[in-house]
């Protein structure tokens, strides 16, 4: 009895020897999924370091939006600089046309260029081409006259914002589009390698997203600037529109005294 005991205890040891092989076997060839991790991983998973694992649309992408965002604050402070200038020289022109009791005081008195300058010019011109007419014709001819000033005065205002639109628009498409193409590249690598690691799939995908937040980057200040210049440049239009009333009211007063540019400089 006791000789049976033995080859059973020994029979079941056999057997168990023989199931848990194979699982110390997997065991003992399975990596630790920490190691696979890290050494998947790729080293540097900052921005740049993304930046420089990306494949070559991806880093094409980011180049041009990066160029974008440098072009939006170039613009943007350039703009500025104009338009404060602009503004104060505005300013000065409508208390000086306030002040001015005719368009020869005004035209003497505005030395300093800037649209308000142009304006008396023209009608100080127009004035003189027109001193045989009519005066309903003259104040016509005049505001004629100014309102193609006002309106070149506008256009050049927003001169070099249209591109700070264009690219507010466009940058979030083109960092998209990046995108895209990161993570079709990142399933082509997964396809090759025959795997759904963790470990292979995220790096890509990380890089393929650095191209949305950089397209973010540069769209948000963009549109940020351009509705900021939209607001500032219809403040100035509305100063060359007061400036331009001004004129015509000059103007106006001349042909109602009978003392018209003309007929000053032949009394001087």
């Amino acid at each position: 009895m006791k000789m049976l005991s033995m080859r059973i205890c020994a029979v079941f040891a056999l057997v168990s020897v023989m199931w848990a092989a194979p699982l110390l076997a997997q065991e003992a060839a399975a990596p630790d999924p920490l190691t696979v991790v890290r050494g998947a991983l790729p080293r540097d998973l900052s921005p740049r370091g993304m930046f420089l694992s990306a494949n070559k649309v991806v880093q094409a992408v980011i180049i041009g939006l990066a160029l974008a965002s440098v072009i939006t604050w170039t613009v943007g402070l350039a703009k500025v600089v104009e338009l404060v200038a602009l503004k104060r020289k505005l300013r000065r022109a409508l208390t000086t046309l306030d002040a001015a009791r005719s368009s020869a005081e005004a035209e003497k008195a505005l030395d300093t260029g800037g649209p308000a300058a142009e304006l008396v010019l023209a009608a100080v011109a127009e004035a003189g081409l027109s001193a045989n007419g009519s005066a309903d014709g003259m104040k016509e001819r005049v505001a004629s006259r100014l309102e193609r000033i006002e309106a070149a005065a506008g256009r050049t205002m927003a001169r070099g914002t249209g591109i700070l639109a264009t690219i507010g628009a466009t940058a979030p498409f083109i960092g998209l589009f990046g995108t895209v193409w990161g993570i079709m590249d990142s399933f082509v690598g997964i396809s090759k390698a025959q795997t759904t690691n963790l470990a292979v799939v995220a790096p890509g995908i990380a890089e393929a997203l650095l191209a949305t937040a950089i397209g973010l980057i540069a769209a948000i200040p963009a549109v940020v600037i351009y509705n900021m210049f939209a607001r500032t440049t219809g403040g100035c239009r509305a100063m060359v529109g007061d400036a331009a009333a001004a004129v015509l009211r000059l103007v106006s007063r001349d042909i109602d005294r009978g003392t018209t540019i003309p007929k000053l400089r032949a009394a001087e």
